[in-house]
């Protein structure tokens, strides 16, 4: 979710295969984070795109072979598909706040609607949305952020109350039509994925400013949270987005940039931005390119790894 409070830029500066990290201009202190072995050899950030928005929710779509990522605009918000580097068509227009996106087992796009309170899943239609479905719908909810779905077909999604912090909650839509209040501890939930075993929730907290897990139960449910990862790094730029390779290791939006974490959560490095990035999929013919969508600009970064949504 965008945050209007972000102001440092960050700074990073490649050596071999360190990163130079700096704090902002007024700050001389450097931290040094190592680039993920994930990245490709002398891969660099690709500017895709860029133009005056706040870019969120990217989605490949592997039939297609076609990036859709989500745009704001104060309060006006699109999905749009990236066409060739510079160029996208507007997919869908007036989306009542679609922000975080997911690729669903059907291959579908799963949207989470923020000024609407849905959950929606989209078919991928060539000028549009080929079929829209609505997923989950309450209008009591505060404004529905990201989603993500576990291998057996129950669908996760964070529904953060940003003003007060009181009733922010994380949600499951069990495969029945079932949708349960299953996490209410972590002040303001932001981005979410699931393992690839789908055993374990990962969830962003964008007020304490790091990223916990929690079991999941049979039923959908999760068992008692604990800090998953969070990263030596003064920098508190506020959790967002996050991604998943087939490896299982996580791609967590915030903090500097994009942090890597194995699945026991040992820091693998950082992938440093230099904008704030809102999050990350991945994508490419092959799987095994990485998009990030940024204020004012999406990226493209080769990587050695494929994305977990890629056999």
């Amino acid at each position: 979710m965008m945050n209007k409070q972000l102001t440092l830029a960050i700074i990073g500066l490649c050596f071999g295969s360190q990163i130079v990290l700096g704090q902002d201009q007024n700050d001389t202190r450097q931290e040094i984070h190592p680039l993920p072995k994930t990245v490709a050899p002398d891969a660099k950030l690709q500017e895709e795109y860029a133009a005056k928005a706040f870019f969120e929710g990217p989605t490949w779509d592997p039939l297609g072979k076609r990036l859709y990522f989500t745009s704001f605009v104060d309060k006006e918000s699109k999905i749009l598909r990236l066409e060739r580097r510079g160029k996208v068509m507007v997919w869908l227009d007036h989306t009542k706040g679609i922000n975080g996106t997911y690729l669903s087992n059907e291959g579908r796009m799963l949207g989470a609607q923020a000024y609407g309170q849905h959950v929606m899943s989209y078919g991928f239609g060539k000028s549009g949305p080929s079929e829209t479905i609505v997923v989950a719908q309450n209008s009591m909810w505060n404004q529905p952020n990201d989603v993500c779905q576990t291998p057996n077909g129950n669908i996760y999604f964070t529904d953060p109350d940003f003003k007060h912090r009181k009733t922010s909650a994380v949600y499951v839509r069990t495969t029945d039509g079932t949708v349960k209040k299953i996490i209410t501890t972590i002040p303001v939930p932001n981005g979410v994925i699931a393992a690839n075993d789908g055993k374990t929730l990962y969830v962003g907290d964008s007020h304490e400013k790091l990223w916990k897990s929690f079991p999941i139960k049979a039923d959908g449910s999760v068992g008692e949270g604990k800090v998953f990862f969070n990263p030596d790094t003064k920098r508190q730029d506020s959790p967002d987005g996050m991604t998943i390779d087939s490896k299982g290791n996580l791609y967590l939006s915030g903090r500097g940039g994009v942090w890597v974490a194995s699945p026991q959560g040992e820091s693998l490095g950082l992938i440093p931005v230099p904008e704030f990035c809102s999050n990350v999929t991945f994508g490419g013919e092959e799987g095994k390119t990485l998009f990030l969508t940024c204020s004012n600009k999406v990226y493209s970064l080769k990587m050695d790894v494929k994305g977990a949504q890629f056999p």
